[in-house]
């Protein structure tokens, strides 16, 4: 599931959560390129500035104690030299951008760098996947998949990357072989970096894997297959699109032109908006220097878009909207709009009721 969404060959049986994952990713790219941990000679690792906070409090948790030094900045003007090892974004990122990291990626590899990518798997049914950006890893949350939110966990994190990993891929890495009468036979492969093998040599202790959680996610897929994954992400895609419409018509400014189930919406004093959305039970996200930030999902109803456009309105005017049902979201670039296939394998295409999932 993950390798196809991801467009990367390996992955392995699931991590903690996206944040450790993208410290995994920040720790395996320092030791494949300060082979001496006496003289470090790339001691750098950018974050971009719209990488999820946690993510970025983990990172440097991890960091510190290793003398990795964590530069934050905007990607796109970000000067990568020699002596940074590697780099992390997120796509779509803290704000709900989607963002073209092509360049950005080059320009990191041309100092022969790393880049992880901390994704999002529904969102890349819709989306250009992190292998064919160029990518060297793909990270984040299956929580998407079938995982209730459980007020933040637990969650199963993923971790892909290229083949030239696969010797310092964090956690365990599942193989196929043959059983005693000769049958097709799933075993654990590889497991390199964990410190029961390598002990003091470990380059990673993590151990932790999810396997209830990545399993529920892998059978939600299974359940889906990839039509109804694809819909259920269109499904999400155009009611962000309808609310963002919506309170745009009504004078509001979003921050950004491109999104998939998040927006950030512009205004000159929260507080207002908050008391209202709050009376509603509505929870939004808020930035600094007036900044709203709402995030819909496949929960999302109709109904829902009501409330939330009613937070941005008097308690006079009504409330009208008409969904959108066009094909094509204007909410997603050409140039970063998914064009290949995920999915194939007999067993995402065959099993989709309850019934025949059991047999």
């Amino acid at each position: 599931v993950v390798s196809d969404l991801t467009a990367l060959p390996l992955t392995n049986a699931s991590l903690l959560d996206e944040a450790t994952a993208a410290a995994e990713a920040m720790t395996m790219f320092f030791n494949l390129l300060n082979k001496d941990i006496n003289t470090i000679t790339r001691p750098k690792f950018f974050v971009d500035n719209d990488v999820f906070p946690q993510t970025k409090d983990v990172v440097v948790t991890r960091a510190t104690p290793v003398g990795i030094e964590v530069v934050y900045g905007d990607y796109r003007t970000a000067q990568i030299d020699e002596s940074y090892f590697g780099a992390l974004v997120q796509y779509p990122n803290d704000k709900g951008s989607i963002e073209d990291y092509r360049e950005f990626i080059n320009k990191v590899h041309g100092v022969s760098a790393y880049v992880a990518m901390a994704t999002d798997l529904l969102a890349l049914t819709l989306l250009t996947p992190p292998g064919e950006l160029g990518a060297d890893v793909a990270l984040g949350s299956s929580q998407r998949f079938g995982v209730p939110l459980g007020y933040g966990g637990p969650h199963a994190g993923f971790f892909a990357c290229k083949d030239d990993f696969k010797r310092n891929i964090p956690g365990r890495i599942i193989g196929v072989s043959v059983d005693a009468q000769g049958n097709r036979a799933l075993r654990m492969a590889l497991q390199t970096r964990e410190q029961h093998i390598k002990r003091e040599k470990a380059t990673s202790n993590i151990c932790t894997a999810q396997a209830l959680l990545a399993n529920m996610a892998a059978f939600y897929a299974v359940y889906h297959g990839p039509d109804g994954i694809r819909n259920i992400a269109k499904r999400v895609a155009l009611l962000t699109q309808t609310l963002a419409n919506a309170l745009e018509e009504r004078g509001y400014e979003l921050l950004h032109e491109y999104f998939f189930d998040t927006i950030v919406v512009k205004v000159d004093d929260v507080t207002p908006y908050r008391e209202k959305a709050e009376r509603q039970g509505i929870n939004f996200r808020y930035y600094n220097n007036g900044l709203i930030g709402i995030s819909l999902d496949e929960t999302t109803t109709p109904s829902d878009l009501f409330d939330v456009i009613n937070s941005f309105v008097n308690d006079v005017d009504p409330v009208a909207y008409e969904l959108e049902h066009e094909d094509t979201l204007d909410i997603i670039p050409t140039a970063l709009t998914r064009t290949s296939e995920f999915l194939t394998h007999p067993v995402f295409n065959s099993h989709h009721s309850e019934t025949a999932m059991m047999r």
